[in-house]
């Protein structure tokens, strides 16, 4: 038979991203893909370490979603033209044109059975013939070896078939030429070259890993990402039959996989061992010498290469070994703390005072405590994934806590079950400059520096450009700080950008009064008129002697000193003349002008002389819980327990002397057999700080303020035996030692509901804790107890105001105790001060030009009054002191007005205290 030979241009294989199927394996339907769990690397990352790196999560061999372009399934397609490839697989020699089969004169008629040992042809032809046998015979003797070498991959032109190690296998679609570029099913070369895939579905990228090199492909696109560099391939990438096609060359040239073309053979072979080793030499990397370390493909000269579950650490060409392996405990990965900051060039310290290890790098520093998952960045708590712990003497921590905080790039290479860390070795330079605002002339500049080696070199040099002292032209300036280490390195320059703004203009100090003279007791009226030139500066001021009169004759001299926002100062003066005519009295002129809230001083021992206003006292069913025994708390426990039902108030007052870190919390159980409910009406809290008085005070001023909003009620639901923390405003937050915490709280169950007020450990669940807490004993000095009947309404119809009269509170004669008794001991208790009830006092008729204040008589006093729906603080600075002070809470006007008022004593403050009602002087 007389055979005529044709010219066939070589089409070129590249990889496919799933795994590829052996032939044996293959049927006609086969739609899904294979995963080999040899090539399954489990993570030992806090989460899948692709993340970490953005990849799309999959272990290697596992498929993407179906919908992305590397989910390709396994169908055979026949008919596969003869076609040219790409010039750049041919070493550089130029091909003949491509022969489609429908050119009589060129295609080959081939009806031969195949040979033995020889491939069938995908395109419907078959390979076997005297001739195909004689094309094969002269294949190169090259092409040859490689196609014997161990681990080859051997990719037939314009097939879906290929080999690798002997072994035949098919590509979801044949190899394929496009506008001459030799394309191949992406999927295909993965698990057969040990690539790993993956898909991100954010990008839209599909993404080939090898020894920590990167390769990201966009479908419909002719640029390719290889380690985040944009480079060109010779065609775009595409989609055919669900199948990812991508240039072979964009792969093998990225990668290094050294390839030959056996022209007369119709084939490409690929040498993946050479590509593993990365050294052009196979069966793997060159030893570094003198240190029997192999070097690692795709790792900087300084990176540190972290193994995963293993001691093994390697930089610089040397291996090192941890205290302990990096591990994974709950899904996190730990790493040992020494081992780690030594490679990384930190510092390690560690306070025996707060028990606290240490990390410093230049300005930073990172603290971890054993079995805490909070740590510190520069003074800010953050929290880890997982608790540092102790193993074997050995601290470990979790890595991202190290590489977030001082933002150290690194990536994971999980085929190779290794994290990378890029380290640099360049030194580190930074400053900053002082004051915030630069004015040109004026503000002498201050730097302060900070420089550092990662490898804990020293700094013996530094370079400044644009630096001055003292810039003399307004604008923007430009200062750049370098430094060189002790290898002659030197670092990045540090750019900082200074606005330097024109000189500052000093403000202007002026004021004028209503008058120019003044009678004794007359107010006066100052009128500020203080300016200043620059836009957007803010001015403070400063009186001296301006009082709001006078009380002798004579001349009084008055300062304004006003202050801009940049120091600079201006003042004036003013003399005020003052005749020796009498308008007011001093105590008439307070009682008249004093503002709301603000206080005064009088002769308070005329107080108990004044009447009583003549009242009716009732009361409203609330129980109160008074948890104030004992007040300063030495240890752990259970400072109050007590069965309530239905209106219930808490009055919380305790401060935290154990030496350590605390919460208070309140734990609801639920005694009953069937559900309960309970509905928090109205809550305030104060602290916690160190400042007893303030934080009573701001608990009642909370407290009042509760009672203004209409959104405070909220209602959950206990099961049978459940206990829960409610009132959480009261353990958001620990407390310090030294500091106090106080609360109000009003509830309402529709069941009987035990309460338990504890203190323990920050750290500890108060729940899991409640059963084996010791009740605390009362300190014998303060008050705790349970007591009926705690909101007092306290009433007149009669009018008052017209001469001075008095209401009572907390004196135990005038205002008696409410009785009760401790609910751990059961032993009878009086409310001493009665602090927790709630008071409403109504006064339905109070004379024209009355003066309501109020007056300490048991010692200081911080507090808050609602009158009328307004929150009065008490006073609005400081504290009201006893007998002589008074703060004004109200003055009726000129007609008659009903007053209601709302107190409650402020924790921390001394009872009893007087509300004065006092007619107010003729106006004059």
């Amino acid at each position: 038979m007389n055979f005529r030979r044709f010219t066939m241009i070589t089409v070129l294989a590249a990889a496919q991203v799933m795994s590829t199927v052996p032939v044996v394996a293959e049927s006609q339907d086969w739609t899904t893909t294979t995963v080999s769990s040899s090539n399954t690397v489990p993570s030992s990352l806090e989460e899948d370490p692709s993340s970490l790196t953005g990849e799309s999560g999959l272990a290697d061999g596992v498929s993407a979603d179906v919908e992305s372009p590397a989910s390709e399934g396994f169908t055979a397609v026949d008919g596969a033209e003869v076609v040219s490839h790409d010039g750049d697989l041919s070493g550089g020699e130029t091909d003949e044109a491509s022969v489609s089969h429908s050119d009589a004169t060129e295609q080959e008629s081939i009806t031969s059975e195949p040979s033995e040992g020889e491939p069938a042809s995908e395109s419907g032809q078959t390979e076997g013939t005297a001739a195909n046998s004689q094309a094969v015979a002269t294949s190169s003797a090259s092409g040859l070896a490689a196609a014997s070498a161990p681990n080859s991959l051997v990719l037939l032109m314009n097939s879906d078939v290929m080999y690798h190690n002997g072994e035949k296998f098919k590509a979801g679609q044949p190899m394929a030429v496009k506008n001459g570029v030799s394309y191949v099913a992406i999927r295909a070369m993965v698990e057969r070259a040990g690539l790993t895939l993956r898909y991100d579905n954010q990008t839209k990228e599909t993404i080939i890993l090898k020894n920590g090199n990167e390769l990201r492909f966009t479908n419909g696109s002719s640029n390719y990402k290889v380690n985040g560099e944009t480079r060109a391939m010779r065609g775009t990438a595409y989609m055919s039959n669900n199948v990812f096609m991508v240039p072979l060359t964009a792969i093998t040239q990225a990668l290094g996989i050294p390839y030959s073309v056996d022209q007369p053979g119709k084939r490409v072979i690929l040498d993946l061992a050479r590509m593993e080793s990365g050294s052009g030499q196979p069966g793997g990397g060159t030893a570094n010498p003198g240190t029997g370390t192999p070097n690692i493909p795709g790792v900087g000269p300084h990176d540190l290469v972290l193994y995963m579950n293993s001691a093994r650490m390697v930089q610089s060409g040397r291996e090192y070994t941890a205290g302990q392996p990096m591990a994974v405990t709950n899904g996190v990965s730990y790493v040992a703390i020494r081992a780690l900051v030594d490679r990384v060039g930190l510092r390690l310290t560690y306070d025996n005072t707060t028990k606290e290890t240490i990390i410093t790098r230049g300005n930073d520093v990172l603290r971890f405590k054993t079995n805490s998952n909070v740590y510190t960045v520069n003074g800010q708590q953050r929290t880890m994934k997982g608790a540092a712990y102790q193993s074997n003497n050995v601290f470990m921590v979790p890595l991202t806590s190290i590489t977030q905080a001082l933002d150290i790039p690194y990536r994971v290479d999980q085929p190779n079950k290794r994290v990378i860390l890029n380290v640099s070795t360049k030194p580190i330079a930074s400053f900053t400059v002082q004051p915030g605002e630069i004015f040109a002339g004026q503000t002498r500049v201050r730097y302060s520096t900070s420089a550092h080696s990662p490898v804990g070199l020293d700094i013996v040099d530094e370079r400044w450009e644009g630096r001055q002292d003292l810039f003399h032209e307004p604008g923007l300036h430009t200062v750049s700080y370098s430094v060189q280490d002790s290898s002659g390195q030197w670092s990045d320059p540090y750019y900082v950008n200074i606005e330097v703004k024109a000189p500052n203009t000093p403000p202007v100090a002026m004021f004028m009064t209503d008058k120019k003279e003044y009678k004794i007791g007359e107010k006066i009226t100052y009128i500020n008129q203080s300016y200043d030139r620059d836009p957007g500066d803010e001015i403070t001021y400063r009186w001296e002697n301006n009082e709001p009169a006078f009380f002798t004759a004579g001349r009084h001299t008055v300062t304004l000193v006003v202050t801009d926002s940049h120091g600079a100062t201006s003042s004036y003066q003013q003399v005020i003349q003052v005749s020796s005519e009498v308008m007011y009295t001093r105590d008439e002129f307070n009682h008249m002008f004093t503002e709301i809230g603000d206080k005064f001083t009088f002769n308070g021992l005329e107080v108990p002389s004044m009447n009583l206003v003549p009242i009716t006292r009732r009361s409203e069913p609330a129980l109160l819980i008074r948890s104030n025994s004992p007040e300063t708390v030495y240890r752990e426990g259970i400072v109050y327990r007590e069965v309530g039902v239905g209106n219930t108030r808490f009055m919380i007052h305790h401060l935290n002397a154990t030496g350590k870190r605390m919460k208070m919390y309140v734990v609801a159980t639920n005694i009953n057999n069937t559900p309960a409910r309970i509905t928090t009406q109205y809550t305030g809290m104060g602290g916690p700080i160190d400042i007893p008085t303030a934080t009573g005070r701001a608990s009642v001023q909370r407290y009042l303020e509760s009672m203004q909003s209409a959104d405070s009620f909220k209602t959950i639901s206990l099961a049978p035996g459940e206990s829960r923390v409610i009132l959480d405003d009261l353990s958001r937050q620990s407390l310090a030692n030294g500091h106090v915490v106080s609360m109000f709280a009003d509830l309402y169950t529709d069941s009987p509901i035990r309460y338990d007020v504890i203190m323990i450990d920050e750290a500890k669940d108060p729940i899991q804790k409640l059963p084996h807490l010791i009740l605390q004993p009362v300190d014998g000095v303060h008050n705790r107890g349970t007591y009926a009947d705690a909101t007092r309404i306290i009433e007149t119809y009669e009018r008052v105001g017209d001469t001075p009269a008095r209401i009572a509170i907390g004196d135990r004669v005038n205002d008696p105790n409410l009785e009760g008794f401790d609910g751990i001991t059961g032993v009878p208790q009086s409310n001493s001060g009665n602090f927790g009830v709630l008071y409403k006092i109504k006064l339905h008729r109070v004379a024209p030009n009355t003066l309501i204040t109020l007056n300490p008589r048991g010692g200081r006093y911080m507090g808050a009054v609602m009158v009328n729906g307004n929150i009065i603080n008490v006073p609005n600075s400081g504290a009201v002191a006893a007998p002589h002070e008074a703060t004004v809470l109200y003055r009726t006007g000129d007609y008659e007005r009903s007053v209601e008022i709302l107190f409650t004593a402020a924790p921390g403050s001394s009872l009893p205290v007087n509300l004065l009602l006092q007619p107010l002087p003729e106006s004059k």
